[in-house]
């Protein structure tokens, strides 16, 4: 008796289609026909208990590695040559949806070959198509940024349906490309190296900042960039069991603060305990502000309910047993029942109730427009002076440089935390201020005023003279003359 076989329908193999002169390789991208049947259309796969969402990455070669540069040399020496060392610490990740894994089908690098050239074997080693894009104007201007969008709108509609579209740049001209992505239900992922428009990563599900990528690109086996904690194995009796109210939360008497990494192992390394880990950042990276401690503690509850009946594992309560378990989250006992928060987005100074400034209308619609530090005149004036004053009797570095002045900040009874820190040296470094020179406290907040100011200019803003002064005096932290 016969049997029955499926097939495919039979296509011809592809035409042998030649580079340009530019080095441009032949295109990747094909087509789905008209009528094709949708068992040919691929979607994530989750056959593993684990999701693999097929990517597309599309690196601005030229406008990460001068941004990284002027932010932190090391790094964008790391970006450069180790291409895929980073890319293997973005190849796993973990969301409010779970676990993922990304399998980058799509590797593209477009670089100017007359300034970088170097670097291209790095690249192509790491299994990147790398593009060649020669400056086309008498001021510079390559093409990385249309050969970029051709081929990323050519990958929508090809015949393999990538998920995920991972772009690397700080260039907002790609702001439409991100929204068709989106129109299209397909993940965006933007990987910025300098100051982004926040219009730019507003449209963006997933957005790594230039101090990321830095902190990535140099040490990737201890990136915290929604790397799993570890695999989760729930025991039936508790996966089944009701939750309970959450325990009391004690309020410690000691101030807020963003806990640094501590030296203590962590003593409980159940399947539970790893479960409640887990759910913790998982809910903290998803989150748009500071959590309520009671929502967290929750959360941990909810995966580990033995956590109530050991009182937190020994710790006794909450917040202690927190800092002992992911010591890597910002903690805060007050006010009320406390509140967790992702120090790679927030500080101190977004919490609730907390360093909350009465802002005119100006000045809060620069916070809400270019996402600066939400500080009083005052804070801003300790925190460019402890900035000044340290690189003047500490060579500069910047996640050492950073601490320093957070802990000085702090120390003079400011909440300032480390986003705040490092979003005025990035503002300054991007501005073209040398740290290394030992700059005076009144030039770093010259500097740091006009990178405001830049910025309020950039997203077209509609600034009068008067305007300007009144910036400048606030974030200049009083410093400047009006």
């Amino acid at each position: 008796m016969g049997v029955a076989v499926s097939r495919r329908p039979h296509r011809p193999p592809p035409r042998s289609v030649s580079g340009c002169e530019t080095g441009r390789p032949p295109p990747v991208f094909r087509p789905r026909p008209q009528g094709e049947e949708d068992a040919l259309v691929t979607t994530i796969d989750n056959s593993e208990g684990v999701r693999r969402l097929r990517c597309a990455l599309f690196v601005d070669f030229d406008n990460v590695y001068i941004g990284l540069r002027r932010l932190d040399p090391a790094a964008a020496e790391a970006f450069a040559t180790s291409p895929a060392h980073w890319l293997s610490a973005l190849e796993n990740g973990s969301d409010a949806d779970g676990d993922f894994s990304r399998r980058f089908l799509i590797r593209a690098c477009y670089l100017n070959p007359s300034a970088f050239s170097q670097f291209r074997p790095n690249f192509t080693r790491a299994g990147f198509s790398v593009v060649d894009c020669p400056s086309l104007t008498q001021q510079g201007k390559s093409s990385a940024d249309i050969n970029l969008v051709l081929d990323a709108v050519d990958a929508l509609s090809a015949q393999t349906r990538y998920d995920e579209f991972v772009i690397l740049s700080a260039d907002a001209d790609f702001t439409p490309l991100a929204l068709r992505c989106r129109a299209a239900d397909r993940r965006v992922t933007i990987i910025t190296a300098g100051p982004a428009a926040s219009a730019y990563r507003a449209v963006a599900d997933t957005v790594i900042t230039a101090d990321e990528l830095a902190d990535l690109v140099k040490d990737p086996a201890l990136a915290i960039l929604d790397v799993p904690v570890a695999p989760i194995v729930l025991p039936a009796a508790a996966a089944t069991a009701a939750a309970p109210a959450p325990a009391a939360i004690t309020t410690p008497t000691s101030a807020p603060r963003a806990a640094e990494p501590a030296a203590a192992a962590t003593t409980g390394t159940t399947s539970a305990t790893f479960s409640a880990r887990r759910a913790i950042l998982r809910l903290v990276r998803a989150a748009d502000r500071p959590l309520a401690g009671g929502v967290v503690a929750q959360a941990a509850q909810n995966a580990d309910p033995s956590l109530l009946v050991t009182g937190w594992d020994g710790a006794g309560s909450f917040f202690p047993w927190l800092a002992r378990t992911l010591p890597e989250l910002g903690t805060a006992p007050r006010p009320g029942a406390g509140f967790v928060w992702d120090p790679k987005r927030f500080s101190e100074s977004d919490i609730p109730g907390v360093g909350v400034v009465d802002l005119p209308p100006l000045q809060r619609q620069v916070v809400d427009v270019t996402d600066i530090p939400n500080l009083p005149t005052e804070s801003y004036r300790i925190l460019l002076t402890a900035l000044a004053d340290d690189v003047s009797s500490v060579p500069f570095s910047r996640p050492e440089t950073a601490r320093r002045v957070r802990n000085a900040c702090q120390a003079a009874g400011t909440q300032i935390g480390r986003v705040s820190v490092n979003t005025v040296i990035a503002g300054v470094l991007y501005s073209g201020l040398d740290l290394d020179a030992k700059p005076t406290a009144k030039k770093v907040a010259e500097t740091w005023a006009d990178n405001v100011v830049g910025l309020c200019r950039g997203a077209r803003m509609a600034l009068g003279p008067q305007d300007v002064s009144a910036i400048r005096a606030w974030v200049g932290g009083g410093l400047l003359k009006r």
